[in-house]
């Protein structure tokens, strides 16, 4: 028989905004529920940007993704939420009283007062590098877990977006050499940080794509081709980082009755969707001027979740009072 876990507030993501949920949550005296399809907290950046430094959160100047999780796992911890991590949420109905029952991946049911969709952008694949596929997790990879790894390497990295710069940058103070290849003569990255990139010892090829990968058990050579040249260039690398993007998916959420703007979540001003007590935060929200930072998915998970507190309670006022009141 399946198990049955209530609680006043299920949180569907346990990334930062989740987290952050959770705390807030806590905060109200409720009681709180966070499901992940990953195996530990964190979300993306846990599982793709540990070691990548954070710098949108008001007065943290920089601080690695694993750091930021990790202060905001312990926040939470303070008001004791339940951690059910390595499952999916599959469906959702609402039961007599009007409460959103939400079945796991593993059979598990919660009974929620409310939830709260915080799923960043979903599930998340790696967009691939077609040349030397074969060669994935013998040199190839499309994220960086664990940068020591790649101390005394020469390093390639492909791409041209914020995490391929960001890498890069990151890489070059610890690996023997480091080069970016880009298709395209102009990055898609934040501009300071190209502009770092510009002016370090990063070697930097544009108009050009890994045409070919080749070694002997792990990758030793990478064949690039450029635009306009008829021979490819022959780089010698120990490591390639196809850092290209990913392809999300709402998955079993897109049949939960909420409306969608693409791959997004339409809420309101109160953060609620269309759906009676189901509430979203973070990445995965759509609305008028939007801005996707992890600060401002820190705001639109509280005022979810406050607002979320007065339909459990219609007795309790939306503002929740400062956490310094005595």
């Amino acid at each position: 028989m399946a198990d049955t876990v209530t609680t006043d507030i299920l949180i569907v993501g346990a990334g930062p905004v989740g987290l952050f949920g959770a705390y807030t949550a806590g905060f109200r005296g409720l009681s709180t529920v966070l499901v992940d399809s990953l195996p530990q907290c964190g979300g993306q950046i846990a599982a793709l940007y540990p070691e990548k430094e954070i710098r949108d959160i008001a007065g943290v100047p920089a601080a690695r993704g694993r750091e930021v999780v990790a202060a905001l796992k312990t926040q939470a911890d303070a008001f004791e939420p339940t951690y059910l991590l390595g499952r999916e949420a599959l469906t959702m109905e609402h039961s007599a009283e009007g409460r959103p029952v939400v079945t796991l991946s593993d059979g598990t049911i919660v009974d929620a007062g409310a939830v709260i969709v915080t799923a960043g952008i979903g599930t998340f694949t790696p967009r691939t590098l077609p040349a030397g596929e074969e060669f994935l997790d013998r040199g190839l990879s499309y994220f960086v877990p664990n940068p020591d790894e790649h101390t005394g390497r020469d390093v390639l990295v492909v791409g041209g977006g914020d995490s391929a710069v960001d890498w890069a940058l990151a890489l070059r103070k610890i690996a023997r050499s480091v080069t970016v290849v880009h298709r395209r003569s102009t990055f898609r990255a934040h501009a300071a940080s190209v502009q770092e990139l510009k002016t370090s010892d990063v070697e930097i090829i544009t108009d050009a794509q890994v045409a070919a990968l080749h070694g002997n058990g792990t990758i030793s050579q990478a064949h690039v081709r450029v635009d306009g040249q008829d021979d490819h260039r022959v780089l010698e690398v120990d490591s390639v980082i196809a850092a290209l993007g990913f392809i999300s998916n709402l998955g079993p959420l897109t049949k939960w009755g909420m409306e969608l703007d693409r791959r997004t979540i339409v809420v309101d001003t109160r953060m609620q969707t269309n759906v009676p007590r189901v509430y979203a935060a973070g990445d995965i929200t759509s609305y008028t001027g939007k801005v996707r930072l992890m600060s401002v998915g820190f705001g639109e998970v509280a005022t979810a979740v406050n607002n979320a507190a007065v339909v459990l309670d219609p007795e309790l006022t939306l503002f929740p009072g400062h956490s310094t009141d005595g």
